[in-house]
């Protein structure tokens, strides 16, 4: 193998690596980004996930790619996966493959084994940085479903606006602690929802449990998950697709999208959502019930009526849905102003990935060439 980068050549390397990802991880002027790689990655770690693509590779093309010893590799390539660092797939019979993971949703979430005070305290100070509204407002890797109760039946509902009935086609569910709550309790602050809350389908699962980031549970025990988040005031936030790889059930005090989200003046502008909130001026009584199910501070008491603050609500039904008075309904805004919601994750990501100008069609286009290219020497190299 080639001599390293020097070590913080080498880590900027891998933050610009994952910055073209999806999800980006942009820079900050405190270099906390490059504080959180260094706590994560070693330096042979850092080198070889800059040798990984957005495609499912073997080991050998990697080793190719990356001019390691094939041996050392494999080795690392398993060792990254166990930690999180990139993602892999193993199949009876196939050989295990690896591709690169974005920081967010990604790398992060697969630390919920391992936060300690350093990470936490070093996330807490990127979160925000993570986020930028001017992105996600084009292409949001998240969106919000209503809870059950609080969608009128006289509504046209689209199966990918419930949340029970996205499950339909899927056959293996696999529940997760939430990172967000986690890290929260460990600086001290957050709430006393639910921590198994985050749910996952597909190829994804295998990981989770391999590694012993989750457990698999039946679909009954999904749906329970799924009411128990309308009970405890957590917002359901699927991936962004009509078929759906992950549910994060959220709170306003400790999911990080929320709480950045929190912090712009109307986040109504930002979400994903096809609802918005209206109230019955004459049946409400002001009993305020609502005010503490709202995870975006969208519905206050003012001279002691409520107020309903529409550029804030982001259409999640959780006050509807403990309405006393069954005042409150959701109504479903304007065709012109409901995002489009992308067949798959893949195409939200992939539109993410063009709206931050980090790759265009010609681009990941030659992506996929120079993948087969070196699968190709791979193949010959073999014969």
């Amino acid at each position: 193998m080639t001599s390293l980068p020097n070590k913080t050549d080498l880590y900027k390397k891998l933050a610009i690596h994952l910055d073209k990802l999806p999800g980006g991880y942009p820079e900050t002027s405190s270099g906390v980004e490059i504080r959180i790689l260094k706590k994560l990655f070693s330096r042979d770690e850092a080198y070889l996930a800059c040798s990984l693509a957005l495609i499912s590779e073997t080991a050998e093309v990697i080793s190719l790619r990356s001019g390691m010893h094939l041996g050392k590799t494999a080795v690392m390539l398993d060792k990254m996966a166990d930690k999180g660092l990139i993602f892999s797939t193993k199949e009876r019979e196939k050989p295990d493959v690896y591709m690169a993971a974005q920081f967010v949703v990604g790398i992060w979430e697969y630390q919920v084994g391992s936060l300690d005070q350093e990470l936490v305290r070093m996330m807490d100070e990127y979160i925000p940085h993570l986020f930028k509204p001017e992105d996600w407002k084009k292409a949001p890797q998240m969106r919000i479903v209503p809870v059950k109760k609080s969608i009128d039946t006289r509504q046209r509902i689209m199966s990918y606006e419930q949340a029970e009935k996205l499950l339909n086609k899927k056959e293996n569910f696999v529940v997760t602690p939430c990172i967000c709550r986690l890290e929260q309790k460990k600086s001290g602050k957050g709430c006393e929802k639910p921590i198994e809350s985050c749910i996952s389908f597909g190829d994804q699962n295998d990981y989770y449990v391999r590694n012993g980031l989750g457990k698999s549970v039946a679909k009954q025990e999904i749906i329970r998950i799924l009411r128990q988040a309308d009970k405890s005031g957590l917002v359901i936030q699927p991936s962004n697709g009509k078929d759906i790889t992950w549910i994060c059930l959220c709170c306003g005090c400790c999911c990080g999208v929320l709480r950045t989200l929190n912090n712009y003046p109307e986040p109504a502008d930002l979400v994903s959502t096809p609802f918005i909130v209206k109230k019955d001026e004459d049946g409400c009584n002001n009993c305020g019930v609502c005010i503490k199910r709202c995870q975006t501070n969208a519905i206050c008491l003012d001279s002691e009526i409520l107020r309903i603050d529409k550029k804030r609500c982001i259409g999640c039904g959780l006050c509807v849905s403990t309405c006393p008075k069954k005042c409150l309904t959701l109504h479903r805004k304007k065709r012109n102003s409901i995002s489009k919601v992308p067949g798959t994750i893949v195409t939200a990501s992939l539109k993410m990935l063009f709206k931050r100008k980090k790759m265009n069609i010609l681009q990941l286009f030659t992506l996929f060439i120079n993948s087969k290219k070196d699968r190709f020497r791979v193949y010959m190299k073999n014969r």
